[in-house]
C-alpha cells in the first residue's frame, strides 16, 4: 500500500516544479512551496482571475485543463494547513514530532466542517486543518460528480493511513531510518507526505470528473483533447507530472 521505502518516479517537469511536488528536494522545501503557492493562487481567485472552486471550471475557462484542476484543488485542501496559526510546520516535517502529531490527529474527533475555528494549540489545529481539507475534498468530489464509491470513507481511509504511518514512527530506529530515505530523495511517512499525498489522490478523482466527465471513457467526447492525454493521465502520480501541452489553446 505504501512506497515510503521506494525512490519516488522522477517528474518530467522543471527542479522548481520537483520542489512544489515535495519530492526529492525535501519537506522544508516543500512547505516554503506552498507558503508561496497558496496565498498567489487564493490572489488569483479573489481578484476573479479563476473560477474556484477548481472543480467547476469548464475545460474553456481559464487553468480548465485536468492538470490545472487537479493541482489547483489539491492547493484548495492544503490551504487549511497553511493557515494554522504559529506556523509549527515542524509537526508535519521533523521526524522527532511525528509521534506527537499523529496522536494528536488520532486522538482528534471527527467532524464535517470547512469553515474553521482554531484552539490556538498546534498540534490539535493541524488536525482540524487536516481534517478540513478532506472534507473540501469530499464538497468538490460532491460538486464535480466523483462516484460515490471514489468519495466515501474519506476520512476513515485516511486515519487507516496514519495509524499504520504511526506504528512505523513507533519502532526502534524510525528516525535514523527517515533520515536515511530523505537523503535518497524518498519519502518517509512523514505527516506532510501523507497529507499530500492523500490529497493528491482525492483531488485526482475531481480533476477527472471535472474535464473528463463522470466515467474517464467520456473523454473520447472531448475532440478538443491531445489523443494521449486519457493514459498519461491515468498513469500519472502527479499534476507536476503531466506536460504543460495538456493546457487548453
Amino acid at each position: 500500500m505504501f512506497d515510503w521505502w521506494q525512490p519516488r518516479k522522477a517528474l518530467t517537469e522543471k527542479s522548481g516544479d520537483k520542489a512544489r511536488a515535495g519530492g526529492i528536494s525535501g519537506p522544508q522545501i516543500m512547505l516554503e512551496e506552498l507558503r508561496i503557492r497558496v496565498p498567489r493562487y487564493l490572489d488569483d481567485v479573489d481578484q476573479a482571475k479563476l473560477i474556484y472552486p477548481a472543480c467547476k471550471r469548464a475545460l474553456s475557462d481559464l487553468d480548465g485543463d485536468v492538470r490545472s484542476v487537479w493541482d489547483h484543488t489539491r492547493l484548495e485542501a492544503m490551504r487549511y494547513v497553511t493557515m494554522v496559526p504559529g506556523q509549527e510546520f515542524e509537526l508535519l516535517s521533523s521526524a522527532d514530532r511525528q509521534i506527537e502529531m499523529m496522536n494528536a490527529y488520532l486522538f482528534q474527533r471527527p467532524h464535517d466542517e470547512t469553515v474553521i475555528d482554531f484552539t490556538g494549540a498546534a498540534t490539535t489545529d493541524f488536525a482540524i486543518a487536516i481534517l478540513a481539507g478532506l472534507n473540501w475534498l469530499t464538497h468538490c468530489a460532491k460538486l464535480a460528480g466523483v462516484p460515490p464509491s471514489k468519495q466515501t470513507g474519506t476520512i476513515r481511509n485516511f486515519r487507516r493511513i496514519v495509524t499504520l504511518a504511526h506504528s512505523w514512527w513507533l519502532t526502534e530506529g524510525a528516525g535514523e531510518r527517515s533520515s536515511q530515505l530523505l537523503a535518497k530523495g524518498e519519502r518517509p511517512p512523514l505527516m506532510l507526505y501523507l497529507i499530500w499525498t492523500d490529497y493528491t489522490r482525492l483531488a485526482k478523482h475531481i480533476a477527472a470528473a471535472t474535464v473528463f466527465g463522470s466515467s474517464i471513457n467520456r473523454a473520447a467526447k472531448l475532440v478538443a483533447l491531445p489523443a494521449d492525454l486519457i493514459p498519461r493521465f491515468e498513469a500519472a502520480q502527479d499534476p507536476l507530472e503531466l506536460d504543460v501541452d495538456t493546457a487548453q489553446s
